[in-house]
């Protein structure tokens, strides 16, 4: 199993700095955001394998401001064209997955919709993930959507392509849901893992050990019972107070978390 960081957890004022720091705290690879040019592109692949850092994963920019559930052909559009540059992102620097977040239930979105029309969308996003090699990986979030382990398996399910996938979030489920109940239900569905903590009893956001109430040990027996054993990714906010040094301790958590002895 490798341990990744999402790029908004690394401190830094260049990329350079966050892949440097990165690699000294013991990660594996990093997560990145999507990149507007061919240039940057080059450049991000250049630096990573400078500092002998795997860019595996591109998390999707525009699937909360322009979601692909919306009824606006025009809003789910600029949706599809943002996965479009992830997926080129995704191709330039080597990555397999592009993040994606399916659709957003609200006032004006119902349950059903959202399910229909973002269902639509990715078909009409996968063949291209098809043939780049690549992964759309859909992840959980407070969406008000896929509020079961059964209905997230079946809605990949119905997509009938190895491209649509799960990228499985420990810390967004605990408030709903066991993390270990879902990645069963969920088996080889998923294709990526991040981390986070989170405080059930005080419905919180924590760092990984230090006042999390997730069963980390549940966690890591369910991940090994589906045979998982790609990244899990850290996606924590940086400490202002200590930033270098808490990049130190998460990867330090990851170790305590991945030998199943927290």
């Amino acid at each position: 199993m490798r341990k990744g960081i999402c790029i908004g957890s690394l401190p830094g004022d260049s990329t350079e700095a966050r892949f440097k720091l990165a690699k000294a705290a013991g990660f594996d690879g990093v997560e990145i955001g999507t990149l507007g040019n061919a240039a940057d592109r080059l450049q991000t692949r250049q630096l990573a394998a400078q500092h002998g850092i795997e860019l595996f994963s591109v998390m999707n920019a525009r699937h909360w401001a322009y979601p692909l559930s919306d009824a606006d052909e025009a809003v789910r559009a600029a949706s599809r064209e943002g996965m479009l540059d992830s997926m080129e992102t995704a191709t330039a620097i080597g990555a397999d997955t592009v993040l994606l977040v399916p659709a957003v239930v609200n006032d004006a979105t119902p349950y059903e919709a959202a399910y229909e029309r973002s269902q639509m969308e990715i078909r009409k996003l996968s063949p291209h993930a098809t043939e780049k090699g690549l992964t759309i990986a859909i992840e959980n979030v407070w969406n008000k959507f896929l509020l079961s382990p059964l209905e997230f398996a079946r809605y990949l399910d119905e997509f009938e392509s190895p491209a649509v996938t799960a990228y499985f979030d420990v810390g967004n489920i605990v408030l709903y849901g066991f993390p270990q109940h879902w990645i069963r239900s969920l088996g080889s569905r998923i294709s990526k893992v991040h981390v986070k903590g989170f405080n059930a009893d005080d419905s919180r956001w924590t760092y990984l050990i230090e006042d999390c109430t997730i069963d980390w040990n549940a966690v890591m027996a369910a991940l090994a019972d589906i045979g998982y054993d790609d990244y899990i990714t850290a996606e924590l906010p940086v400490d202002a107070e200590n930033p270098e040094g808490t990049v130190h301790q998460i990867s330090e958590d990851m170790d305590t978390i991945i030998a199943g002895a927290v």
